[in-house]
């Protein structure tokens, strides 16, 4: 049989068993719904007896007023303007407020159902693969587990659901932090990562490492998993073997590239700029040459796009060549260097990485509902509206409490993966009001029956907050 992934007991031990060369994902479109965004500003209106609305303002000229209306014979409520009447809570239609839609189009479909059917199925593998995770040393155990490993491709078999995910979502914390010296942070921002050129010093073994990281993101890709990282987009052109431009370091490290865009449309002789740039390393400054001999030569009009392309190459490739290379050694002996490069840089992104937004309409039109919920319960009702008064970040949280991950797969929510398959999020009436939410691994909630939204809503956070590592699935 195959063994599922899955955590002994939180109470008897801390290791978590792996079979993750028993994973498959199931592919299928994702379709997007395109509609203008409404109101940002609306107030709350109660009307006497059974019947009651929600008006909406728009914060424009406009002015129109949108009323959110139940529908007694059909037990549902229906929104309308001036002009306009539908079932929708305008709310959903609204990126500001509910997320972007999904990027789908027809031809990153394409490409991504070619993928799938061409990736290799191994040759001498054995069919089953266990790792044994301690919960606090998830990167050192598996890092001896996967490179223990002498296979050049995974093979393909059944997902486990959250637990699974949660295990690369935790390993790409462990991994991808700076604190291991591996990858740093862009000069722009805290999270998006790029490779540091100076993991040679914190690790003497740090191509094994990158060989692992590659093997993992190898890993990931074949068993259509996301990782909880995102990198500079130069990373991305350097994994697909296309040239790095000028632009590309805009989203990087702006100071620098305003400094050589100033360069490309003027006359920079007087600067009396020589072909070398200064690198700190730990503290201390050091220069290095762009070319041979290049401490001796002057940048001028007639040579400065020479210096230009030398300075992004040195800033983005001759630092890291090394790093990069052993990192898509260990990604090409499961994904071949041919179907990847069918993608460009961003849709590379959403392959490894998924959205970064969360689409709260597509969220909930791929929603299923359980134990005498429906759509239009007043508390899933409650619960959407809590989900709209989250901010991103709470959202994502919310996302990774209940499926183990805070990713959303690269086609939107039609794509989430359960045990057996494709398994869409599910809400389940469970327990009473004084009990808080749980998750299970398959992508259910289980929602008590709560009164008001207000209850819901802290029951809802108090949950999420409490979870921790791999406590907050069933």
């Amino acid at each position: 049989m195959h063994s599922e992934l899955k955590r002994k007991s939180s109470f008897e031990t801390d290791e978590i068993e792996v079979d993750y060369f028993f994973l498959r994902l199931i592919s299928y479109a994702s379709l997007v719904h395109n509609a203008d965004g409404l109101a940002r500003d609306w107030t709350f209106i109660r009307r006497g007896r059974r019947r009651w609305s929600t008006a909406f303002e728009l914060a424009s000229t406009s002015g129109a007023e949108w009323s959110e209306v139940f529908h007694r014979s059909q037990h549902k409520d229906y929104h309308l303007d001036t002009k306009t009447t539908q079932w929708e809570d305008p709310r959903f239609y609204n990126p500001q407020i509910a997320g972007p839609a999904v990027p789908y189009s027809r031809d990153y479909k394409r490409k991504y159902e070619y993928f799938r059917a061409h990736l290799i199925k191994p040759e001498n593998v054995p069919n089953k693969f266990d790792m044994h995770i301690r919960r606090d040393h998830v990167f050192e155990d598996s890092f001896r587990a996967i490179m223990s490993v002498t296979t050049s491709r995974a093979d393909t078999g059944l997902d486990y659901g959250g637990v699974a995910r949660e295990w690369f979502f935790l390993l790409s914390h462990e991994m991808f932090n700076p604190y291991y010296g591996l990858f740093e942070y862009s000069a722009m921002d805290n999270y998006t990562l790029q490779i540091n050129p100076n993991s040679g010093l914190c690790n003497d073994d740090h191509l094994s490492y990158f060989r692992f990281v590659g093997r993992v993101m190898g890993i990931a890709l074949h068993h259509g998993k996301l990782l909880d990282a995102f990198f500079i987009r130069p990373f991305y052109k350097m994994m697909l073997g296309k040239p790095i431009c000028l632009n590309d370091m805009e989203s990087v490290d702006s100071e620098y590239y305003n400094s050589l865009l100033w360069i490309e449309d003027n006359d920079p002789s007087e600067l009396e700029l020589r072909f070398v740039v200064d690198e700190e390393v730990f503290g201390v400054t050091q220069t290095r040459e762009l070319k041979p001999g290049g401490a001796d030569i002057l940048v001028t009009n007639d040579n400065k796009n020479e210096y230009i392309n030398l300075v992004i190459k040195w800033r983005f490739v001759s630092r890291v060549t090394d790093q990069m290379n052993a990192l898509m050694s260990g990604l090409n002996e499961f994904i071949m260097q041919s179907l990847l490069t069918i993608f460009d840089p961003h849709e590379l992104e959403l392959l490894m990485c998924g959205l970064q937004k969360i689409d709260v309409k597509d969220w909930k039109d791929n929603t299923l509902y359980k134990g005498g919920y429906n759509a239009n319960h007043p508390v899933i009702q409650n619960f959407w509206k809590c989900v709209l008064s989250f901010d991103n970040e709470m959202r994502s949280r919310l996302l990774q409490f209940v499926t183990g991950t805070s990713r959303v797969p690269m086609n939107g929510f039609r794509e989430l993966y359960g045990s057996n398959g494709l398994q869409k999020f599910t809400i389940e009436k469970w327990s009473t009001p004084e009990m808080l939410p749980r998750a299970h691994t398959f992508n259910r909630l289980d929602l008590p029956p709560y009164t008001s939204y207000q209850d819901l809503k802290d029951k809802l956070v108090k949950a999420i907050e409490n979870s921790a590592s791999f406590e907050g699935v069933d």
